[in-house]
């Protein structure tokens, strides 16, 4: 519980209200306390520091996401967490007074963890020799009720794996010891070399007759963590069991294999599994445009999470600050002329429908998004923006950077929109994606760590005016 101040509640210029909230507990309602003039925004600068301002001194994304965290900590597709947080999600659109909010149905999958796993090196006289931390890898399948016992092999890459063929890796279990760049200044291209094993190796081992396989975790970090993640699931897709060790215990394994003049067995045992596929939904909320109601922009991040953790920063952040983004337009009395929307979509971890059947839908009612920016990489400081869109666009958005270097934004050259507003790139929709500092991302990306307690406020909140700041431009000039 947060515990207000005189002077902080002198700051918010909407009063938190306390109510009985529908999943039973607290939740916060932001309501307008009375008649707002209109913003005139004549003078952008002067716009950008209300903006700023008002993002700065508000608490509201951050008391959304401790709600979400707490109230919906595991929320993977298809799970009843996941219900629980589309339920909270919306009621925060509706405290916000958004002018029209709804939840649009997605066939999601469902995949479930299991309880405990366990992962463990096996001694000369067949009993545990050394406890490792491992997590299964999202779309896994289990190892049955007694698990699974088998040799380790160890490669880097995938280059080694083929050179060592079935002869050498059938009916063993495939270590990927494939390590993360520090070189690459870009954490996020650095993730995108290591990812390729999470996502290919277990199909990869398979096909030389490997029974098993354990990646090494997508983070530069050396810890306790298992840093889960989903992996290949299509029809030629893994069916072995599948685990991401810890960074720790991934250069313990290596060690030992290096020292040990015999083979080294390991012991697997996990129970995940699938189940039919479950009706789910993305919460959708607006503010209606005055002059042109029917172009939209719109903004959001993904509202489902692995389950090791709470999902606060991916994407608990994105979808908290993207609702904000809105709130501070009602806030202010800014009057878009266009539609700003906010999309908290579902599944983006391990199936990406949540996008694929929003852009389906704007594609069947006609709708013209004149924009998308999406919210996932942290509730880190925000850096700039990334930009996926004509060449034309480009250079307009980049010269509006002179706005935002005063609140330390300006980098407008690297990354691009984002997975769940992806699809709409097909109906010619210019891409947005916030781009916070990655450098301590990727220390809690798919961990039991990845907790509300890990999220600073100041820095969530001057993601979520960015984000406000940029719709505002688009809104104003158009791309």
């Amino acid at each position: 519980m947060i515990i207000f101040t005189k002077t902080i509640y002198m700051k918010i210029l909407f009063p938190i209200i306390f109510t009985s909230a529908i999943l039973g507990s607290i939740c916060f309602s932001f309501k307008l306390a009375g008649e707002k003039k209109v913003l005139s925004t004549d003078n952008d600068s002067i716009v950008f520091s209300k903006i700023y301002s008002e993002g700065y001194n508000s608490w509201a994304a951050y008391i959304a996401l401790e709600g979400l965290c707490k109230k919906a900590p595991k929320r993977l597709a298809g799970s009843a967490g996941a219900q629980v947080a589309v339920e909270y999600m919306e009621q925060v659109m509706r405290d916000c007074q958004f002018d029209k909010v709804w939840l649009q149905p997605v066939m999601v999958p469902h995949w479930e963890r299991g309880p405990h796993e366990i992962g463990y090196v096996i001694d000369i006289n067949g009993g545990k020799k050394h406890e490792v931390n491992v997590a299964a890898l999202g779309g896994s399948i289990g190892t049955g009720e007694n698990g699974l016992t088998a040799e380790v092999i160890e490669v880097t890459n995938f280059d080694e794996l083929e050179k060592l063929g079935k002869k050498s890796i059938e009916g063993k279990i495939v270590f990927f010891n494939h390590r993360w760049d520090d070189k690459k200044i870009a954490t996020f291209s650095a993730y995108g070399e290591t990812v390729a094993y999470r996502w290919q190796g277990p199909t990869s081992a398979k096909k030389y007759g490997a029974v098993g396989c354990i990646i090494r975790s997508c983070t530069s970090s050396i810890d306790t963590f298992p840093h889960t993640g989903v992996t290949r699931t299509d029809s030629i897709g893994a069916t072995i069991p599948s685990v991401a060790i810890a960074t720790k215990d991934a250069d313990f394994l290596s060690q030992l294999l290096k020292k040990s003049e015999k083979s080294v067995t390991f012991y697997l045992n996990m129970k995940c599994k699938w189940f039919a596929d479950v009706k789910s939904y993305n919460v959708i909320g607006e503010i209606r445009g005055s002059e042109h109601p029917n172009e939209i922009i719109v903004v959001g991040g993904h509202l489902d999470a692995w389950e090791l953790g709470e999902g606060a920063h991916d994407d608990g952040t994105g979808v908290t600050g993207s609702v904000e983004a809105i709130r501070i337009f009602k806030a202010l009395g800014i009057r878009p002329k266009h539609t700003i929307r906010c999309v908290c979509f579902m599944n983006e971890e391990n199936g990406g429908r949540g996008g694929k059947t929003y852009a389906d839908s704007a594609s069947l009612k006609k709708e013209k998004h004149i924009a998308a920016i999406e919210s996932d990489a942290g509730g880190f400081t925000p850096r700039g923006f990334g930009l996926d869109m004509k060449p034309d666009q480009k250079i307009k958005v980049q010269s509006w950077e002179k706005l935002f270097l005063p609140y330390g934004v300006h980098d407008f050259t690297h990354g691009g929109g984002g997975a769940d507003i992806g699809p709409l790139k097909a109906f010619g929709t210019p891409l947005l994606g916030l781009e916070p500092d990655g450098s301590r991302y990727f220390d809690y990306h798919h961990t039991e760590d990845d907790v509300f307690k890990n999220v600073n406020r100041r820095e969530l909140q001057a993601g979520a005016a960015s984000m406000a700041a940029m719709i505002y431009l688009i809104d104003k000039y158009g791309l």
